[in-house]
């Protein structure tokens, strides 16, 4: 039997022919010079490239965006978290000086202190009435303290008894106004001052 090779016999010299080697087969893997196939693969590559960095500089865009946003927000909480947590603290330390000053026990000392204090914000005023706690005037009386009486050349006032005023605290009531020499108004009044600093 005779090979393939032996029966094909070209009747001319053949011309212009070249070997068949992988880079000169026509197709999408493997494309020639002049390919259809290789040119839009390119073209494909190149507008995936293409899409592919529109993308990423959009991405790296929103995220400095994102970090911009958080980099503000945190810049804007830090102020407020220690305003806040000021704020606390100064609730917290009245709750504790509330509950020492009412553990301290109401004696005659602490009502003159008391009285003392509210009156020496009234020097000069002809008459004043000094209201105090039914149970602290009692104390006072009681105990015959100097408080209640008045000294020479002295001015006009008295004591009264008024419910509404806590024990341990006064009111002094002048022509001119009023002096709030309760604990609770103190208390009051040293929280509004250190919620202001």
């Amino acid at each position: 039997m005779n090979s393939w090779s032996d029966s094909i016999k070209p009747g001319a010299p053949l011309r212009n022919v070249v070997s068949a080697t992988p880079a000169a087969i026509v197709g999408p893997g493997n494309p020639g010079t002049n390919d259809p196939w290789r040119a839009s693969y390119d073209l494909g590559r190149i507008e995936g490239e293409k899409a592919l960095s529109e993308q990423l500089l959009k991405q790296r865009a929103e995220m400095h965006e994102l970090l911009q946003g958080v980099l503000n927000s945190l810049s804007k909480a830090v102020p407020q978290v220690v305003r806040d947590t000021e704020n606390l603290m100064v609730s917290l330390a009245m709750e504790v000086a509330q509950k020492l000053v009412a553990d301290i026990p109401i004696t005659v000392a602490v009502v003159e202190g008391a009285v003392r204090d509210a009156l020496s914000q009234v020097d000069g005023t002809a008459q004043f009435t000094v209201r105090l706690n039914p149970a602290d005037l009692e104390l006072l009386q009681t105990a015959n303290s100097p408080t209640l009486k008045p000294a020479e050349g002295s001015n006009e006032f008295r004591f009264v008894a008024a419910h509404e005023v806590a024990r341990g605290g006064c009111v002094v009531q002048t022509r001119f106004g009023t002096v709030d020499a309760r604990r609770e108004t103190k208390l009051d009044l040293l929280k509004r001052s250190l919620l202001s600093c």
